[in-house]
């Protein structure tokens, strides 16, 4: 069997409701190509997509945009539950088909954030939430969402980090937006790898040891660039300027950055790109990485991801023990799914 621990989608309900409202640039833009993209939606067109990959079942989550952007915080906390009631719903009605659901999660309003995520756990089945790297510009290490910390990793369900910057991010500062789907390709990782960074040197992890964070993309770049995060950050305020020096002299870290960063968990969504996933797999060892495949925004709007991904997989050299690991076991050890 195989859990894709990475899956997108939309369910019929929050679809409809979705394309109800109104909403910005950007999520118009969002709203566009998820209405092209049929097996978002279309449970019989991604059923036999799925049927190509024999024993095989995904973890579900909210397709972009993230809840936080479709309006106020009401709306964010009404779209939140109608997503995470409809996704439990079709893992209940479809479970050889969904191994089970991440849930949204409002966090422009972090009590109602830490609310969702509770009723998503206790009352829907739900294991864990997808959240984002950021939450209308701001960063996740600010004081405000240390309540959302502290009951995750009491909770103990996975936090999925999703990326979120978008064109009106500038690639120079001279600029107002981003060109060439920049802010995507580079972007996104470039999104990931500080909020994990953040997150370390603002002392989360050391709080809260027990936080298990998935990070989308192999763990983004962190694994390939390995060397500047251990030596490099080990040499921490040497090329810090002196009006900057109490940005780094007082940082609440008890280990090398480079560890906290290693108590982190990564997925297999590289694309295709099998070096790259071997690099991921040898940062944080098969113990940490889950199989995933970021379907179905893949060129073929399905199976594309998924079927380079396994291909990746069988053609790195990890051995059956390694394979079984980042296919079944992890998700049932840190997921809490079933595999038989």
């Amino acid at each position: 069997m195989k859990i894709d621990a990475f899956c997108h989608i939309m369910p019929r309900k929050y679809y409809d409701r979705f394309f109800e409202l109104g909403v910005t640039k950007e999520a118009a833009n969002l709203r566009k190509r998820v209405s092209n993209i049929p097996s978002m939606v279309d449970l019989d067109v991604r059923f036999k997509q799925m049927d190509e990959f024999g024993d095989y079942r995904q973890v579900i989550n909210l397709a972009s945009p993230p809840v936080e952007t479709l309006g106020s915080p009401a709306l964010s906390k009404e779209m939140a539950r109608l997503a995470n009631e409809s996704m439990a719903e079709l893992v209940a009605k479809y479970p050889d088909r969904f191994a089970g659901f991440f849930a949204a999660t409002p966090l422009d309003d972090p009590e109602a954030g830490v609310e969702e995520y509770n009723y998503a756990m206790d009352s829907l089945g739900a294991v864990g939430a997808q959240i984002y790297t950021d939450v209308h510009s701001k960063p996740m290490d600010l004081p405000e969402f240390e309540q959302y910390w502290e009951n995750a990793a009491q909770k103990g369900g996975m936090i999925q980090v999703h990326p979120s910057r978008n064109s009106s991010w500038p690639d120079y500062p001279t600029e107002t937006r981003s060109r060439f789907e920049i802010w995507w390709t580079l972007g996104w990782e470039y999104d990931l790898s500080v909020f994990q960074s953040r997150l370390v040197f603002s002392g989360v992890l050391e709080r809260h040891p027990d936080l298990k964070l998935l990070i989308h993309h192999g763990g983004s770049m962190i694994p390939h660039f390995a060397g500047r995060v251990g030596p490099g950050w080990d040499q921490l305020g040497a090329r810090t300027p002196e009006d900057q020096k109490a940005d780094v002299e007082h940082y609440p870290l008890t280990k090398r950055p480079i560890e906290y960063f290693k108590m982190m968990y990564a997925d297999t969504a590289m694309f295709g790109a099998a070096h790259a996933l071997r690099c991921s797999i040898d940062f944080y060892g098969a113990d940490r990485v889950l199989f995933a495949s970021d379907s179905p925004f893949d060129p073929e709007k399905g199976p594309g991801y998924i079927r380079a991904t396994i291909a990746n997989m069988e053609e790195i050299g990890l051995s059956d023990s390694e394979k079984n690991k980042i296919y079944t076991d992890n998700a049932a050890r840190l997921l809490g799914v079933k595999v038989s």
